[in-house]
């Protein structure tokens, strides 16, 4: 039976992807239906309370930039932010933000519901419905039958999720959710590879039994800085959250109890994620730590449930028990949820186009865990390139790619479909090569543009992003333009004053003021406004040299870029080419020569090879074509 109601686009699953998805598709003028299990588990934040953090908060500052909704999102639910790695360089300032996990929730919720051209929906679906190789809807498990002219498919850790305490085990896609069994045979029926990843929480605790005298309050910064270039001011009340540590008799408890670990044991077959591991694994891994932190982090503000970061264990509920209490501070802490690992099946990205659409089926999208990401960051990343592409195709325009030298997110995005991932993939700033321009800081000035031309920037934002555009112009020119003399040495540029490593704008603002750039009269998003173009202007004055470094490495990647190779080509009839090489690139089907250099294993000499063979056919099908002109 086929709904009475046909769609442009149906989201399955309304996690951070889902929600990034639908809303991004929905403002672009498509209808939408996006499919959860649970209306009240839309945009949960099923492990830490948190958004942002290192490398990830550029993440958001981009989804942001292109109109996305997790920052405004973050903004509304904060409880407490942090600007971490202050005293480094502005290529690692990152944004941390803890969040009332309820409220980012309901909020999210309230965003979707409130958004014109979405229709929210509660079911299971079990089948992607795909004729002539095009994907033409979905199917529930009672049946019912969507017409859609595209699927996105964000389902997180639901495909055949196992979920994993101690050596106990039942099927779920999260704790107390069924797990999603038909789907992952429909996709295996359909031709894509499927891998196993496993990922965990830690135990959640009650705060009235946690002696919070025995740990390290953490503050976070006053004034907050909002995540969201639209958001004037954070209004929640601001909390703390406390550090305490493991020690010798938490250690010994575990390695004790290793015979009783389904990570120990065999019973866990999924890969974890190598740079956020269990305590059991931190514990056996790095066997010469004497101690491993534990950052308690409250989960909202009408909520006594703590969440104990760094503790993520698999463990049994009698151990669990045993070693939280072995902990300073949660010697009497009682666990009000235990901890869990969660095995789920995941699509390796190698099969998907730059615009996150499958290479087997046109019109089927993947973004997310599906993908093999952690993280809600990289998840909501990937579901607003998702949701812009397939409104981009249905509407028969070019799919929006950002490449590496342009966002985290394209970074991101050509590591998955390039290099694939055996483990859960995290953005770290280390994967960006050109991290020196591609700062939190910049993100609207790199991307807003984009996101203006794909419809998801209101007027009024892209004015104001505009106006911030040419005072930060407007006040480099004027520093590189006037000169001033100090004591009895030549006349000097204030820009030239700015490099000096002591120097800060307010020491230039001081023997010269910025008319437009002054404090007085300026209140609210005004303000900002000012700051953040002060900000970008020292930024960018202090750090020309680098810049024009990264700029001119830049152009040299965009030359390999600019050198595409036909959809078409035949690998296996390339001479000299090593049979392991075809067969990656083969996989692979990179769309230019500098994606097919950041394969593993294609070398610089096989890279060679193939450009003098896409050369020749260039060559020989100019050929052909005046050879038919002719006759």
């Amino acid at each position: 039976m086929f709904y009475d109601k046909e769609y442009d686009i149906i989201v399955v699953g309304a996690g951070h992807a889902g929600c990034e998805a639908a809303l991004a598709s929905a403002r672009m003028g498509c209808s939408v239906a996006i499919f959860t299990m649970n209306l009240d588990s839309i945009a949960l934040m099923s492990c830490n309370p948190a958004i942002g953090g290192l490398a990830k908060s550029h993440l958001v500052s981009e989804i942001d930039a292109l109109g996305g909704e997790m920052a405004r999102n973050t903004d509304r639910a904060g409880i407490q932010f942090k600007v971490l790695n202050k005293s480094k360089g502005p290529a690692v300032w990152a944004l941390r933000v803890q969040c009332d996990r309820q409220l980012y929730r309901l909020s999210m919720k309230s965003v979707l519901e409130s958004q014109h051209n979405i229709d929210i929906k509660q079911g299971i679906v079990e089948k992607v419905i795909v004729e002539d190789g095009k994907a033409k809807g979905i199917e529930t498990n009672l049946g019912l039958r969507f017409k859609s002219r595209a699927v996105i498919l964000t389902t997180g850790t639901f495909l055949k999720g196992i979920i994993h305490i101690g050596l106990t085990n039942f099927p779920a896609g999260r704790a107390g959710e069924f797990p999603s069994t038909g789907l992952s045979i429909c996709l295996e029926e359909l031709g894509f590879k499927l891998g196993r990843l496993k990922t965990g929480t830690p135990p959640r605790l009650d705060a009235k039994t946690i002696d919070f005298s025995k740990t390290t309050p953490q503050y976070g910064d006053d004034p907050p800085k909002p995540f969201s270039s639209s958001t004037e001011k954070i209004t929640n009340p601001q909390i703390p959250c406390f550090i305490t540590y493991t020690n010798g008799r938490t250690h010994r408890i575990i390695k004790k109890n290793l015979d009783r670990s389904p990570l120990y044991t065999g019973r866990i077959h999924g890969i974890g994620p190598r740079y956020c591991p269990s305590i059991e694994d931190k514990v056996v891994r790095f066997a010469d730590k004497e101690r491993h932190q534990v950052f308690l982090e409250p989960e909202g503000l009408e909520t006594k449930e703590y969440y104990a970061n760094g503790i993520s264990t698999s463990l049994p509920m009698d151990v669990q028990i045993a070693l939280i209490k072995s902990i300073t501070g949660l010697e009497k802490a009682e666990m009000m949820r235990p901890g869990y690992a969660i095995e789920y099946d995941f699509v390796p990205p190698t099969q998907l186009k730059p615009a996150l659409e499958t290479k087997s089926v046109e019109g089927l999208f993947h973004a997310g865990q599906i993908n093999g990401t952690s993280g809600y960051e990289e998840a909501a990343a990937q579901g607003l390139m998702a949701g812009i592409n397939a409104a981009l195709i249905i509407q028969e325009k070019d799919p929006l790619i950002l490449d590496r030298s342009e966002a985290y997110i394209g970074v991101m995005i050509d590591d998955l479909i390039t290099k694939g991932t055996k483990e859960p993939y995290r953005m770290f700033t280390s994967r960006a090569e050109y991290r020196l321009l591609l700062r939190q800081d910049n993100a609207d000035l790199r991307l807003r543009e984009k996101g203006y031309r794909a419809g998801l920037i209101s007027e009024k934002d892209y004015k104001k992003f505009l106006l911030k555009k040419d005072m930060i112009d407007e006040e480099i020119r004027r520093l590189k333009e006037t000169r001033v003399r100090e004591d009895s040495d030549p006349p000097v540029s204030l820009a030239q004053i700015l490099k000096r490593p002591e120097a800060c704008y307010e020491d230039i603002n001081r023997i010269s003021p910025s008319e437009k750039l002054s404090p007085e009269s300026s209140s609210g998003s005004d303000s900002r406004l000012k700051t953040e173009v002060k900000e970008q202007v020292e930024i960018q004055i202090k750090y020309e040299g680098y810049i024009k470094r990264q700029t001119e490495g830049v152009e040299r990647f965009k030359r390999l870029e600019e050198k595409r190779i036909p959809s078409d080509f035949n690998y296996s009839s390339v001479k000299g080419l090593s049979r392991e090489v075809v067969e990656k690139l083969e996989d692979v089907r990179p769309i230019s020569i500098g994606q097919a250099g950041r394969i593993s294993g294609v070398t610089p000499a096989a890279l060679s090879i193939l450009i003098i063979a896409i050369e020749k056919r260039k060559r020989e099908k100019i050929g052909d074509e005046a050879f038919r002109v002719t006759s």
